[in-house]
Order: structure tokens, then sequence, then C-alpha cells
């Protein structure tokens, strides 16, 4: 009953190219690993890249989840039509298949496994790369398709599928069960957790508290960092599968590990921009090693989902000022605004570049979650608790609360400006309560100005309240202030990034041996491509900020850094979010003019 609309701006934009991306895409292709996986000879080729490995399929669980996503953000009845196309063909293959099992790969290594006789290591299970993993997309996506767009062919599928699970999962004994968990297995707890929501049947909920990894989750539950050299993104779906139980159970010791991972990843394994991990692990505490593979970007898409769980359970503005800081710099960064590309590792080495993948031969996981991120733009600008409408991001939207009778709108050009506008386009003449979140950033108190006059209001847990009667055509002003200030590195305090105000600014070097293309099959491809010289801020007096310079009278944002008050060398400073195909630095290196 809630409606939430992109109007205009940077995330609009990009709304409309991922939308692209999604309607090139040939549905038949990414079903073709599914007629293969039992047999069938398919309508197309399967693309290629991951989709010609053992973890084929996971492209089209992805795929199912952005197109429902996209379909709720936009209305595009094209995007409906290819839901209902893939859904159709996946209920053919799941009857011709008659187990119940329909995916990407043969069902041989579950097979296996629920003969109790199978290999196990951490991304090898029963002679099968990361299938738990794998399945898990197409369990998502069906569960999206039915939860966001009422699909409920989509439903029986998901409901066959699980089935079929169980009655395999059940030959196993506690202790082999544990014995599988040793294999990444994606967000399987999350999902059986949220099935058991919809059905209320409890053999799916036992399903999920079996899909509980002791190894990870029991030192979360006692407040213990066990999280060093883990592979960062098999984790964190682990931590959203508890996130779930916690909302079912209401058991405090899934609230409380969750929030403590939360902590110390956000605090203490986190880059400047929002993104964690480096190849793809998580280092020691404290540390922020800087490198070409930094910061997978499927990484980050799931921490604004254990973000939402968080701020759902507590509305601190805290969860917020991350989410909004990821969101721009590394979400919003991760899809090249020209062809619609999708980048695997956000690179922190200075002087890299950004690698995207291809359109038809990359489909890595990071392709997968990316093509879910520009459909889930709308998600979090507006948060409503009863009678409490919380405005958490400043991207110009229209919410419609149609039960309620309340249309508001949101006009601005943040961040390009420093001010957003609340109006009401429609009203129930009852009162409610406009919450409005103060970011951690702003350089002064908010202004709030209430149809052109100051108001008073009340603050709380990083929100400002403004509670009346509204009516039609009320306006609420709020002046967001934005300050440069500097983010300093954990591990080096000689290491620095500039933002303003929620964004990194990123350092633009051009393309100086710059490779053929920054669109390739290969992730790892141009690891190793020539490096250039960045050079080094020499400080005199230690305020960094008196090296830079906004530029004024610009279309966009724009600043220049100088490195010394001896040379002529500057760089332009842009939003990372608008560099794309060039060079660039997130962090860079300063010394005392005294050393």
């Amino acid at each position: 009953m809630n409606k939430i609309s992109l109007l205009n701006g940077i995330f609009k934009d990009s709304e409309n190219k991922g939308k692209a991306y999604l309607l090139y895409l040939d549905a038949d292709s990414l079903l073709a690993p599914c007629y293969e996986a039992i047999g069938l000879k398919p309508k197309k080729h399967r693309y290629g890249g991951w989709e010609e490995r053992e973890i084929s399929g996971h492209s089209l669980g992805h795929y199912l989840s952005a197109l429902s996503y996209m379909y709720i953000a936009t209305d595009d009845i094209k995007i409906k039509e290819k839901i209902n196309y893939v859904i159709d063909e996946l209920s053919y293959l799941q009857e011709v298949e008659k187990s119940g099992y329909v995916s990407g790969f043969k069902k041989d290594c579950f097979d296996k496994v629920f003969s109790k006789n199978f290999n196990v290591s951490r991304f090898d299970l029963g002679d099968s790369w990361v299938p738990w993993y794998s399945i898990h997309k197409i369990y998502a996506g069906l569960l999206d398709c039915y939860k966001l767009t009422n699909n409920e062919k989509a439903l029986k599928i998901l409901i066959k599928l699980s089935d079929w699970a169980k009655k395999g999962l059940d030959n196993l004994t506690e202790e082999e069960f544990d014995k599988m968990l040793y294999c990444e297995h994606g967000g399987m707890c999350e999902v059986f957790g949220e099935l058991y929501e919809i059905t209320n049947n409890k053999d799916y909920l036992n399903l999920a508290i079996r899909f509980i990894d002791k190894e990870i989750i029991y030192p979360l539950m006692n407040s213990r960092d066990e999280l060093e050299e883990k592979h960062a993104n098999t984790q964190i779906p682990k931590i959203l599968g508890i996130a779930k139980l916690y909302d079912i159970t209401k058991d405090m010791k899934y609230k409380n590990a969750c929030e403590y991972f939360w902590n110390i990843v956000t605090n203490e394994r986190s880059y400047s921009f929002g993104g964690n991990s480096i190849d793809e692990h998580f280092g020691k505490i404290g540390t922020e090693a800087l490198g070409v593979t930094t910061a997978e970007t499927c990484n980050t898409y799931n921490m604004l989902k254990l973000t939402e769980y968080l701020y759902k359970w507590n509305h601190d503005s805290k969860y917020m000022d991350y989410y909004e800081k990821a969101l721009y710099n590394h979400i919003l960064a991760s899809q090249d605004p020209i062809t619609g590309m999708k980048t695997y590792f956000v690179s922190t080495k200075p002087g890299h570049f950004k690698v995207y993948c291809s359109p038809d031969k990359s489909f890595w996981c990071c392709t997968g979650s990316g093509m879910e991120n520009p459909g889930k733009y709308t998600r979090n600008i507006y948060y409503i608790d009863n009678n409490d409408i919380y405005v958490n991001l400043f991207i110009s939207s229209t919410l419609e609360l149609k039960a309620k009778n309340i249309k508001i709108n949101q006009i601005t050009d943040f961040p390009k400006e420093e001010k957003t506008k609340i109006i009401i386009k429609e009203s129930n003449n009852e009162s409610y309560t406009l919450k409005i979140r103060v970011p951690y950033w702003i350089s002064s108190d908010i202004e709030v100005l209430l149809n052109h006059k100051e108001i008073s209001f009340t603050k709380e847990k990083g929100y400002i309240s403004v509670n009346k009667l509204w009516e039609k055509g009320d306006t609420l002003e709020i002046k967001l202030n934005m300050n440069l200030h500097i983010y300093n590195s954990r591990e080096d305090e000689n290491k620095v990034c500039f933002m303003y105000g929620p964004l990194v600014l990123a350092g633009a070097f051009g393309r100086e041996e710059f490779p053929e293309s920054d669109i390739v099959e290969d992730h790892l491809k141009l690891n190793n491509h020539k490096d250039i010289d960045i050079p080094i801020i020499v400080s005199e007096d230690h305020n960094l900020l008196n090296k830079v310079k906004k530029i004024e009278n610009k279309d966009d944002l724009e600043f220049e850094l100088s490195f010394s008050n001896e040379s002529n060398d500057v760089v332009r400073l842009i939003p990372f979010y608008n560099l794309h195909h060039e060079r660039y630095s997130l962090y860079f290196t300063k010394i005392s003019k005294s050393n």
C-alpha cells in the first residue's frame, strides 16, 4: 500500500540505466543452464563467464530479484512480462524434473550430500562449486517475485523446491549438517525463515535454524570477534539469516550477534566509502590495507540489507549515516552510467581504475547483485512507523501512503545543492510526525522552515521531529550545510581521504597508460596493469583542508587539491560516483614539511 518513486537526479538516471540492462538481457539465455541441468535442450545458448561454470543459474536468481524490485520501482509492464515469462519457464522445468528441484546445475552434488557421502571444503561441496550459494539465488529470486509482485506461481515453485531440500536434508544428523555448512551456503537460513513467515509451516523455521553456522554465529553471540581471514561475503548472508530469526523469535542472542557484527565490520573493517574486505577476506581489527582487490561490491549489497534490519529494530540515525555513505560511494559508484556495467572490486590502490563486467560474458557474483541495486534505490528513503514518517535520504522522490491518503514529494538536487524540500501533495487532515535525519556530516545546526517561517522542533536519536495537522500545500524546507572534512585511515595516519558531506571525493588522474578497455570478461585481468605515480601531499601547517578549493559555477561538484605550495601539482576532486573510465585515487599520502 506504500509506494515510493524516484523523480529525477543521479539515482533516477542510474535506475534507468539499470532497467535498460535488465531489458537487454535474454531470459532464455539465462534459463539455458536450467534446461541443461535436467537434460533438456535450451531455447538459446547460455551466457558466458561464470554462467559457463558450476555456479551457473545464480545470475537467473539475481535477475528475478532485480526484475521484481525494478517493477515495483517503475511499474514498467515490460519488466512484469519478463518476470511472468521466467516464472512460467521455471514452473515447466520443475514439472518435467518431478522431484521439485530446479536450478542451473545438475543435482548430483546434492544427491551426494543427502546420501551422507560427500566431500566438503570452503568452496566445494559434493564435487561442485558452492551449490547452496548458487541455488540460494533461485530461492531468493522466487521469494522476491512472490513478495514484491504477488506472483503465486513463484511461491508454488519455491515451496516445491524447499520441500525437495527438506526431504533430502532430513537424512542428515546435526553433525553431518554442520559439516555441510563448512562450505559457503549463501542466505539459505534467511530464505527458509522468510518462507516460514509466509506459510507458517514450522518445517521451514526448523530448517532455517539448522542452517545457522555455529562456527561463525556462536562467537558473535558471545561478542567474540573471530572474523580475521574469513571470507567476507560468505559470512554476511549468515548474519542476515539470524537477523530474520530475531524477527521471528525475538530471541535477543540473534539481535545481539547482528549488532556486534555490524559494529565490528562498519567501524573496524570498512573503508572510507563503506565497502569492506581485501582479496574478499576480512583483515585484522584496525587494519585498512589498500590494494586493487578491495571492497567486493556484493559485500556492501549485503551490508545494506543488514543495516535495514538493524534500523527497523532501532531507528538510530547512525544506521542511515552508514547506509547513505555506502549507497552513494560504493553502490551508485559501482555502475557505469554509460554502459550500465557493474564492478566487482573497488580498488583503493592509488592511481588504479574501476573494472567493469561485460554485458554477455562475465556474470560475476557482483554482476548479479549489481543487477538488483538500481531497482532498490527507493528503499529506505523513507521509513513508516505507525504515525511517524522518517525522511532518511535526501533523494528526489514521491511517497504515497494510499491507505492513509497521504502523498509527499521530496524535491531536491542534493548533493549538488545543500537543501531539500518536503511538499505535502495530498493529506487526510490528520496529525502525524515528519522526522528528518540530521546527518553526522552537517557543518552547522540544521535549519528548518515551515511554509517559509522558522519553527522550533525536537531532536532525538539523530532526527528532528515536526508534528502538526498537515494540510495539502504545506512545505517543509531543510537546509543541509555540507562540510569538507578529512577521513583518516585506521592503519596509517598518513593516509587520508577527502569527503564533502557524505561523499568521498576521488582524485581524477586521467587515462595515462590506460588499458584498451576497462570492460572485461575476467575481473582479475587488469590487476597488474601498469601503475602511474601519484603525488604526495606536502603539508606546511597540518591543515590539509587549506589545500582543497571548491570550484564554483560548475554544473556538478568539483574541487581542486594542491599537493604542495612549492609546486604546480594539482588534481580535480570529484564525487566518486561521478568518476568512470579513468584513473583515480581515494586515499592520498601526506607528509609534513618538517619531515
